[in-house]
């Protein structure tokens, strides 16, 4: 009964009415909880994280496409990226307390689970896909990009979309403040068809690596795998800060 109250809270908040209560349960349910509760039937979020992937990929997509008509691919799709990366999506969830209605184990409960961007990222996929399924495309459109026009106004404002170096750029001074620097480790082939490899770095860490006909091009190159790595949250400014702090640890000792 006490989480259907919940359920409750959380359509009352958003102003819409499940027809499957299961279907929102089932968004709002980690991997972690599933786990740890074998007799429980609703299933984890994944799969619902995959389909609201892809309809917040299209939704914002045509909204742009109709936007901005004379905005070039390239422009489109970075601006599409820098609107569904973790971090905005995170903002987000977390702007609908998204975390505390989150199912998830113990232990990731107890070590900040309902607060990590990842989480929360995820989490807002998988209600999308959740409400796709409940309601259609049309409620889904109503429920996100109002919720985004902020970031999207501030991505014009700064043109965080113009390049992937001024993505990453932005995101790593604004969630632990330090600026990423770039490295040429190696040049393969004939002068006239020479490849440059470059590193990029954020504190000590070698976060992305990328391979261009020039050192700027592979500095771009470099940009957009950690920009994907972002998207996919396999780089966070969670491991990013354990890594600093344990490199300051050592130099210390």
């Amino acid at each position: 009964m006490e989480a259907l109250m919940t359920l409750n809270d959380l359509e009352q908040q958003i102003g819409v009415r499940f027809h499957d209560p299961n279907l929102l349960l089932q968004a709002l349910t980690h991997r972690s909880f599933a786990n740890e509760n074998a007799d429980d039937d609703i299933g984890d979020n994944e799969r619902l994280e995959f389909l609201g992937d892809a309809i917040l990929d299209f939704i914002v997509g045509e909204m742009l496409f109709h936007r901005f008509p004379d905005m070039p691919e390239g422009d489109l799709t970075r601006l599409r990226s820098a609107l569904v990366r973790t971090e905005a999506l995170a903002e987000v969830a977390a702007s609908m307390n998204l975390g505390d209605y989150l199912r998830m184990g113990k232990g990731e409960a107890s070590s900040g689970g309902r607060r990590r961007m990842t989480n929360l990222c995820n989490s807002l996929e998988a209600f999308i896909g959740a409400l796709y399924l409940d309601h259609g495309i049309d409620t889904v459109r109503d429920f996100i990009l109002p919720r985004l026009e902020g970031r999207l106004a501030y991505v014009l404002e700064h043109n965080l979309h113009k390049d992937a170096r001024s993505e990453v750029q932005e995101w790593s001074q604004a969630v632990i403040g330090i600026t990423p620097r770039y490295q040429a480790v190696a040049a393969y082939g004939p002068d006239h068809e020479k490849e440059f490899m470059v590193e990029m770095f954020i504190g000590h860490r070698v976060v992305a690596r990328g391979v261009g006909h020039s050192k700027q091009a592979a500095a771009q190159a470099a940009a957009r795998m950690a920009m994907k790595m972002l998207e996919r949250g396999e780089l966070t400014a969670e491991s990013l800060a354990r890594d600093i702090h344990a490199n300051n640890r050592h130099a210390v000792v």
